[in-house]
């Protein structure tokens, strides 16, 4: 059934974080180790998306404390990627290659379309590997990922320039709303995007609609939390409790943003944009509620790397 541990160092925007996992017979990854180090890669970027000086440092940092902290992991025994902040910038091979000669790590980068087979793979192992229609949407930083299929692999995967950092940086600066106006220019850049070029897939009836990233698990968390007119249920997101809290978050401030339920501080400034994305993927593909599912792309390398998909 493969090795019996698995590992990855998954540096994104906001954090490099090492993970070691084993496969437990009930059928879920089992955490042996986790290390996590704080990034704001957003804040290093140029308007061309290029990775600054700060920014490349703060990589080296991170990644030679993530891989200090667990000194028995051979570096064999893990996988090091980057995902779309660092696989999109201009200068990704010149900010890799510093990487790797000052920690000793090399990171790979994956395509969009490879990070939604994996957050397929993950979702349907999820899901106890129940076949029949399954559509996953997930919400990076720089990208979309929508994935559909009807068993272990999907047979449709689109990724999309469409993330939460990358939309505010061009059309929510600061992350608030300015004006209707501007929301609604929002909207029509994001349903324009997402009905040009090949069709995205669409729900199937009777089928399952899973949500993999922590943008869709955060609006789940507001939508659901106390006080706000709405169902304590954090498991699912419906489209009319999404357009209220986008309603809410185009109110606030990124400051006040970060102090309402299930927004992280520094997912903050994005989380606006992000539920605009979120509207605009369930629309689009005709989809009136999502499950949260807690695994996405990283989950799914790690099922490969043990064995257990097929």
């Amino acid at each position: 059934m493969g090795v019996r541990q698995a590992g990855v160092l998954d540096v994104g925007c906001h954090s490099a974080l090492l993970t070691v996992v084993r496969w437990r017979s009930g059928g879920s990854l089992e955490p042996v180790f986790s290390h996590k180090v704080r990034l704001s890669l957003h804040e290093t970027l140029d308007r061309k998306g290029r990775l600054g000086k700060a920014g490349v440092e703060s990589v080296q940092r991170a990644v030679a404390e993530a891989v200090a902290a667990n000194p028995q992991l051979r570096r064999s025994e893990f996988f090091p990627f980057a995902t779309s902040v660092i696989r999109d910038a201009p200068n990704r091979d010149e900010v890799i290659a510093r990487v790797a000669r000052a920690t000793g790590t090399r990171l790979r980068v994956m395509t969009g379309e490879e990070e939604a087979r994996l957050a397929y793979v993950a979702a349907r192992q999820w899901t106890g590997s129940v076949p029949g229609p399954l559509l996953v949407l997930d919400i990076g930083g720089g990208t979309v990922e929508i994935a559909s299929g009807t068993g272990d692999q999907p047979r449709v995967v689109r990724s999309l320039p469409l993330g939460a950092r990358r939309i505010t940086r061009d059309w929510l600066p600061g992350g608030t709303g300015s004006s209707k106006r501007r929301l609604a220019e929002v909207r029509q850049h994001l349903r324009q995007s997402l009905s040009a070029g090949p069709g995205v897939p669409q729900a199937v009836p009777g089928g399952r609609v899973l949500a993999c990233s922590k943008t869709f698990e955060q609006l789940a968390r507001l939508a659901g939390a106390p006080g706000h007119k709405t169902p304590r249920q954090r498991g699912q997101l419906t489209l009319p409790r999404l357009r209220a809290s986008i309603a809410l978050l185009a109110d606030a401030r990124p400051r006040r943003g970060a102090g309402l339920p299930g927004i992280s501080r520094h997912r903050a400034e994005q989380s606006l944009a992000g539920a605009l994305i979120a509207e605009s993927l369930m629309t689009a593909c005709g989809v009136e509620v999502v499950e949260i599912c807690p695994w996405s792309t990283r989950e799914g390398l790690l099922l490969e790397r043990l064995g257990v998909t097929r």
